[in-house]
Parts: C-alpha cells; sequence; structure tokens
C-alpha cells in the first residue's frame, strides 16, 4: 500500500489523492510516468517526481520514521506490508485504569517472528532494547491506553516511528466495540485456553501472583498473549480492506484464515508448556 500512497508528499492530501486514484495514478511508477494532470502544472508534478525519489530511498534504508513523520497518524498502518518483519503488536497489562496511581505488570510483544512477554519484577525493564528491533507498533486503543501508560512507566521508552492503532482503523470499517467482541464478531484469533478472562480479572490475577497463589501469573501472561498475537489477524483483515476500499479493488474474501497456526501457535505453545 506505501506505493499506492501519496499523502507523504508536499501539498498532497485525502482529495488529492483519491484524485490521482481516479485518474489512473495508483502507484508511485504511475506518477512518475506522468508529466501533468488537470490542475497541476509540469512545475509541480517535477517536485513530486524528486518527493517520490526520496522515498524510494527511504524504502531502500528502511526508514519508517521518514513516512511516519509525513503521513497523517491515521495513515500510518498503510507501512504494514513494506514493514511487516518489523511489526510489533503489543499488549499490556496494568492494576487499573490510571497511569498516575496504577503501573504496568505484563507486556507482550508480538512480531519479527517471536511473542515475548516482560513481567514487572522479573524482565520488564528489557522491553525498551526490544522494541528498538521495530518501525511499526500495532495496538488497540494503544494510543489512549497502552502508550501513555508505558510512557508513564518509561519516559524514555524508543516506541516503533510509527504507530496503528486498530481501534480507530476498525472503526473506519464499520467495526465498533472492544477487541474481543470485534475479534468474534470476525472469527479472527484464538482464545483457547483463556476464555472468560477480562480486565477485570487480569488485576485479579496479578493480585493472586502476588499472594503467591500457584497457576495466576501464567494465565495471566496467557491472556495478554492473546491480546497481542491477535492483533495480527486483525491488522491484516483491515489493511486488505482498507486498500480494497481506497483503491476500489475488487475482493470476495479478506478475512485472513481464523484457524491458520500462524493465529494460534505463540499462545498454545506457552499454554502448553510445562509449569
Amino acid at each position: 500500500m506505501i506505493r499506492s500512497t501519496f499523502q507523504h508528499l508536499e501539498g498532497i492530501g485525502p482529495r488529492t489523492e483519491a484524485f490521482l486514484w481516479s485518474w489512473g495514478i495508483r502507484t508511485w511508477e504511475d506518477l512518475r510516468q506522468s508529466r501533468s494532470f488537470p490542475g497541476m502544472g509540469m512545475e509541480r508534478v517535477g517536485r513530486l517526481h524528486r518527493e517520490l525519489q526520496r522515498s524510494e530511498e527511504a524504502l531502500v534504508h528502511g526508514d519508517a520514521g521518514y513516512f511516519a513523520r509525513r503521513l497523517p497518524p491515521s495513515e500510518h498502518w498503510r507501512l504494514y506490508s513494506t514493514f511487516a518483519s518489523r511489526t510489533a503488536f503489543l499488549d499490556i497489562e496494568t492494576t487499573g485504569l490510571y497511569p498516575g496511581s496504577c503501573y504496568v505488570t505484563v507486556v507482550t510483544v508480538h512480531g519479527g517472528g517471536e511473542t515475548r512477554t516482560f513481567v514487572r519484577g522479573e524482565d520488564l525493564e528489557e522491553l525498551g532494547a526490544h522494541l528498538r528491533r521495530f518501525a511499526l507498533l500495532v495496538t488497540f486503543n494503544g494510543s489512549l491506553f497502552d502508550v501513555p501508560f508505558l510512557e508513564a512507566t518509561f519516559p524514555h521508552l524508543p516506541f516503533p516511528p510509527a504507530h496503528a492503532d486498530l481501534r480507530f482503523l476498525l472503526r473506519r470499517l464499520g467495526q465498533k466495540g472492544g477487541l474481543k467482541i470485534i475479534e468474534k464478531r470476525l472469527g479472527l484469533g484464538s482464545r483457547d485456553g483463556v476464555e472468560g478472562v477480562d480486565g477485570q480479572q487480569s488485576i485479579r490475577l496479578w493480585q493472586d501472583h502476588l499472594r503467591g497463589v500457584r497457576g495466576s501469573l501464567k494465565r495471566l501472561v496467557a491472556y495478554n498473549r492473546a491480546d497481542a498475537v491477535n492483533l495480527e489477524p486483525l491488522l491484516e483483515y483491515a489493511s486488505r480492506e482498507m486498500e480494497r476500499r481506497l483503491l476500489r479493488i475488487p475482493s470476495e474474501e479478506v478475512i485472513p484464515d481464523p484457524t491458520s497456526e500462524r493465529n494460534v501457535d505463540p499462545v498454545q505453545l506457552f499454554l502448553n508448556r510445562d509449569p
């Protein structure tokens, strides 16, 4: 999708981008091969060509920040197909709703070929070093919850330069509600082994862990991992559907297979571990 994106170019907003698409300018290469359009003189088109060259150089160097700085935050999802191997699907658990009086207990980062969970009192301080590997952060309501909480805990945490918040991206596709409601509606992701666990119970599981209740931390981590892992098929669905709608690409099926091992294995492997 990034090579069909023009909003990062100077003077190009959603309307002009849609205008270019309607004229058959669907990719950077299409634009490079064109010399003029209605309402655009040759000088302006020339400037766009030069900006596209800088965009190509940014891709060669894997510079996601170049596009993140120039695109509206609501369009950072467009980086996913290009930076999929450097995408971090992140979810946190806390002791409550307010960063000032509550704290982060567990964080899972799914991406880059692994699913890793960080636990307060064990290895939570290693989160920053791990996040440096990634170019795109993906959360559900993270711009209002996960990120502020982590910033309060780690003021200098090196977040990836781009951030796609699935709560608002999915809402643009008519998918409203909480994460679990949307998962169920679309038939995506897996919660085998942690059915019925919710945010309130996650707080109780942490309290049980502090009291030494056997198995409570393992269940809390499994729940947190499910939240993070399930973001991947949701973003795949959302990015494909957004691209189809924006570029008006006909498609009968855009939802990934919810039974694929790719969507289930990280959580199942954790749940099946020996205590």
